[in-house]
């Protein structure tokens, strides 16, 4: 699937931008704050219904506006031709659209427009809790397994109403709780079972993008916890009752899984660089990439936010090699190293388009000087 066009009215700092995309690569450059990454940003909404950075969608308008229109243009690989419309007003529920026609679950909609971000925020998955490790197995699953989001759903769904049950003062029936603890088991072990088959398929190819990057310099892991992999997770949620209602939430299931991210045989939250854990990220995404390719019937978009920040220049140089590369379909970069940009530029060839961001206004820069076989090699 290709964006070829964009419309975007009122989001965060755009104020009315109208652009055509090159199919192969779209380079974004300017200085922090002008509006490069609400510019991906509004690309990613296209794809999931929401902003990668601020989940209230009214917060994404721009301030004084009363609405956000994005609009996408985008062309199957037999060339049919799709459009998704995306609209808020303040104070009145979102509006999302595939070919005019209003769909009546959000969730029908994620899988059909692949896409993979890479972005500063991706830090959160090492340094930050296990909710933000589930939910990077959530959005890659999601994408091409919908009994794994449906079960996602029903699960979050029981598991809110026996936090309920916990948290009410009154006795409650042993009947109440094992309703929606079947529920929560049922779900949750659909949702266990796939994360458990997409970690082990999953770890080979991160290693192999981490291997690439880091020319063989460290080696990293993946490890998946679960309450679910030792005992049946209803009993495991009926032996856990009686704490959960002191505590007033459930302590166990699912919800509560883990992700280990390793370097060597430690926590990289604990053992890794800024260097190492940026490639850490970059790798992991660029794997989710190509997973997602492989399972999928249709080449994800891949949004690259200010990817190189905290590397040295070998691992730059790898990671242009594998943008440059065949490997990707259309790809959205930004970075404020002119640089950088041009030396991606230099490797693809004639097939991109050049952008400048300002103050929120995204012209396209007609004449791109590019790195000279001699000025690349100087260099």
């Amino acid at each position: 699937m290709i964006l070829k066009r964009i419309s975007i009215l009122n989001y965060k700092n755009l104020e009315q931008t109208e652009l055509a995309f090159s199919p192969k690569l779209n380079a974004f450059f300017g200085q922090n704050g002008m509006g490069k990454t609400n510019l991906l940003d509004a690309v990613y909404f296209l794809s999931f219904c929401k902003s990668a950075g601020n989940p209230i969608d009214s917060q994404n308008i721009r301030h004084d506006a009363d609405f956000f229109v994005i609009q996408g243009f985008y062309e199957a690989a037999d060339g049919t031709p799709e459009e998704i419309y995306c609209g808020m007003k303040r104070r009145q529920k979102k509006q999302f659209k595939r070919n005019k026609k209003e769909y009546t679950r959000l969730s029908d909609h994620i899988g059909f427009l692949p896409l993979v971000m890479v972005s500063p925020a991706d830090s959160a998955l090492i340094n930050g809790g296990s909710d933000e490790r589930r939910r990077f197995m959530d959005v890659v699953i999601s994408q091409y397994d919908k009994e794994y989001l449906d079960a996602l759903i029903r699960y979050n769904k029981a598991l809110a109403q026996r936090n309920t049950l916990l948290k009410n003062e009154m006795p409650v029936e042993e009947e109440l709780f094992l309703v929606w603890e079947e529920m929560m088991a049922q779900a949750g072990e659909v949702v266990f079972r796939k994360r458990e088959e997409f970690i082990s398929e999953f770890i080979p190819i991160f290693q192999s993008f981490y291997s690439f990057i880091s020319q063989d310099k460290e080696a990293v892991g993946l490890t998946y916890d679960s309450h679910a992999r030792d005992a049946s997770l209803l009993e495991v949620l009926k032996e856990s009752r009686m704490r959960d209602r002191i505590m007033g939430f459930s302590l166990r299931g699912v919800h509560k899984d883990e992700l280990n991210m390793l370097l060597g045989d430690f926590p990289i939250k604990r053992e890794g660089s800024q260097g190492q854990n940026k490639t850490y990220l970059v790798a992991l995404k660029l794997a989710q990439f190509d997973f997602l390719k492989r399972t999928g019937a249709t080449v994800p978009l891949l949004l690259l936010d200010d990817i190189f920040d905290k590397l040295d220049a070998s691992r730059v140089e790898q990671i242009i090699k594998l943008v440059a590369g065949d490997s990707f379909g259309q790809i959205f970069i930004t970075d404020t190293n002119r640089e950088h940009l041009d030396r991606i530029l230099h490797k693809v060839g004639s097939d991109y388009k050049m952008f400048r961001v300002e103050q929120g206004e995204v012209s396209e820069m007609e004449e791109n000087t590019i790195l000279t076989d001699e000025e690349e090699i100087k260099r």
